[in-house]
């Protein structure tokens, strides 16, 4: 690991964050002061279910998985956290274990604050408890989301709709990618859908010109194609 306090890199990164800029200037320098650059090996573990918390993470280059495995070996994936998000501010809050396991989908930067550091922070500034507490609820939004969309909504639209969110951030304001790294096995995963269907949707989708299929990666071709399609369900539904 290695001091980050004196690099221009890691805060040329961090401002790509909406919500590392939205901080006010004396949080930004202390959070950079206290923070530490880790490296990842691709399929390296970060920590895992039941883990103690040891702080909050940003990623700064790279991917990590974050989701979890059953007894008989099978994966459930929660998500895929690309730059510049943050992740591990549940275990800060309530202090308990670590709810799910984290490993680097690929070789990865993060940006780490320990806990204990964090945690005197807070107890000698307590109107910064508000600002990490966003990062919670913005969290919160996206998993009540999901939990509806798995729902009330058909398989096709749940992928246009997870699509669009991945090549957004997960909502960071700004962020728009057309490529997104993601193997159709891990969408089929992360929607909890079998790879035939993801894979004959993509294919739907990619004749209808929103997208292009190319081997673990989705080109995003036409952004507002796809939005239509994400929300054509809802449409129809309406109409009848």
């Amino acid at each position: 690991m290695n001091s980050l306090s004196s690099s221009r890199e890691p805060l040329a990164a961090l401002e790509r964050s909406a919500w590392f800029r939205s901080a006010p200037e004396a949080l930004r320098m202390q959070l950079l002061e206290r923070g530490r650059a880790q490296r990842l090996q691709a399929g390296q573990r970060l920590f895992m279910r039941g883990d103690p918390d040891d702080g909050l993470y940003c990623v700064l280059e790279g991917l990590i998985r974050i989701g979890a495995a059953s007894f008989a070996g099978k994966e459930a994936l929660l998500a895929v956290i690309e730059p510049v998000n943050w992740f591990g501010e549940i275990a800060l809050f309530d202090g308990r274990a670590r709810t799910h396991d984290a490993y680097a989908e690929r070789d990865s930067v993060l940006f780490h604050i320990p806990r204990t550091e964090l945690v005197a922070l807070l107890e000698r500034t307590p109107e910064y408890w508000h600002l990490f507490g966003l990062l919670l609820t913005q969290k919160l939004r996206l998993a009540f989301d999901a939990i509806e969309e798995a729902a009330l909504l058909p398989a096709a639209q749940r992928i246009a709709r997870r699509l669009l969110l991945m090549a957004g951030g997960y909502g960071e304001p700004g962020a728009l990618r057309r490529v997104l790294k993601v193997p159709q096995e891990d969408l089929a995963m992360m929607l909890a859908l079998s790879r035939q269907t993801i894979n004959q949707t993509l294919k739907q989708f990619e004749a209808q010109g929103a997208l292009q299929l190319r081997y673990a990666e989705i080109e995003i071709v036409d952004a507002v194609k796809l939005a239509l399609l994400a929300d054509s369900t809802t449409k129809k539904n309406s109409s009848t």
